[in-house]
């Protein structure tokens, strides 16, 4: 077994998703959960779509650092947008989750970006954790 680094701790409160509380231990989260407008809800707070995306996008960054670090890649400006989809099965009444991770680079070149955001999603936590149970698409944009 690995060595434990970290673990976060998050209650959820209330409804869930629909007006309830999501908070860390440490109290440096604290958010009212909201379902999105879009799937019609009042949209005033956040829910867990925004959450995860925000999350999977940070440590992506943090990955995509690792990989550029050990490939000896300089990198200026990165950027990662993660866009993390909420999919209803209405037949099956049942829902599930796609992904899209978009990294944006400057100083390198296209075919460095591609292997960068490739080489992330391999080691990056995330990306290991929903390997194979959802849908993930990546792509790289240089400027």
């Amino acid at each position: 077994m690995s060595e434990v680094t970290y673990t976060a701790v998050a209650t959820s409160t209330a409804e869930g998703r629909n007006g309830g509380r999501a908070t860390s231990d440490d109290g440096a989260l604290d958010v009212t959960l909201t379902v999105p407008k879009a799937f019609g809800g009042a949209g005033d707070g956040t829910n867990p779509e925004q959450l995860f995306a925000a999350g999977w996008a940070s440590c992506f960054v943090g990955a995509v650092r690792r990989v550029a670090g050990a490939k000896k890649v300089p990198l200026d400006d990165l950027a990662v947008v993660a866009e993390v989809t909420l999919h209803h099965d209405t037949e099956a009444g049942e829902f599930q989750l796609s992904a899209a991770l978009h990294l944006e680079a400057t100083g390198i070149d296209q075919a460095t970006a591609d292997e960068l955001v490739q080489g992330a999603h391999q080691v990056c936590p995330y990306s290991k954790a929903t390997r194979g149970n959802i849908e993930v698409t990546l792509d790289a944009t240089v400027a």
